[in-house]
């Protein structure tokens, strides 16, 4: 059973003329699946393309915080239709993003509520972006109690197992493999490893010892180590575990 990556942005203004190369490779690089993220009404179209394409990829789409100004009347319409698509598995990402911008909290919050209420009528599961806004998010988790997961986890311990507590599942990234991830590590650690995650987060978050290189999902691997250090499993194992929790979660496989 080889790698699922939860959660990956293959798009041609990151990747260029190399996007055709690097997703041909990846299933000879232990790549099994890969869940695209369309996180922009703007990135809808290729994301479609890309898993309509590749038999191994699969999609989510949903309104990324930062877009959340200016979005036109008939977003959820857009969204939906983009959900219908066969290999549309999840809805996200959505959430709350503080970090470059705080003057827009009401705009953000209505556009990650109306998204919730959306995936609660599609039955569909969420993936959650949350930075700096972890008081406002966990309230609407709280509120929907989505199923889903909330993506490149960088809060407390306590605010983990209250997101697992909701029956959420929990994704790092590479950063868990950073010599100052102390945080992510404790984080990791109380979480019970059937609610874990891989996931590059890719181009972005790149894995010692590849930080500040571009990522692709074949860098797992080494976020898959350090994982596995912290639940005491080989990295191999760890990429079977995280396999199979992520296929429970947005295929319903056991």
């Amino acid at each position: 059973m080889g790698i699922f990556d939860t959660h990956a942005h293959y798009l041609r203004r990151d990747f260029g003329d190399e996007l055709e190369s690097v997703l041909e490779e990846l299933p000879h690089k232990n790549v099994e699946r890969v869940l695209a993220i369309g996180c922009g009404i703007d990135e809808f179209e290729e994301t479609a393309a890309l898993i309509n394409r590749y038999d191994y990829i699969y999609g989510a789409f949903g309104i990324h915080p930062e877009y959340a100004d200016g979005l036109p009347e008939n977003r959820m319409e857009l969204l939906e239709t983009a959900l219908k698509e066969k290999k549309a598995v999840a809805l996200g990402e959505i959430g709350l993003d503080y970090h470059y911008n705080d003057q827009n909290k009401d705009a953000q919050k209505a556009v990650f509520t109306e998204q919730l209420e959306l995936a609660k009528r599609l039955d569909l599961p969420v993936i959650i972006h949350s930075r700096d806004a972890c008081e406002d998010t966990m309230a609407l988790l709280r509120k929907y109690k989505p199923k889903g997961v909330m993506h490149c986890f960088s809060y407390s311990a306590e605010t983990a197992q209250e997101v697992i507590k909701l029956g959420m599942y929990i994704s790092f990234t590479g950063v868990l493999t950073f010599k100052n991830a102390k945080k992510a590590v404790a984080a990791c650690d109380v979480v019970p490893i059937d609610r874990l995650l891989l996931e590059t987060d890719c181009p972005y978050m790149s894995p010692e010892p590849h930080r500040g290189e571009r990522c692709d999902s074949s860098m797992i691997k080494f976020t898959a180590a350090k994982m596995g250090e912290i639940k005491g499993v080989s990295a191999q194992e760890m990429i079977e575990i995280a396999n199979k929790n992520g296929k429970r979660l947005f295929f319903g496989e056991e």
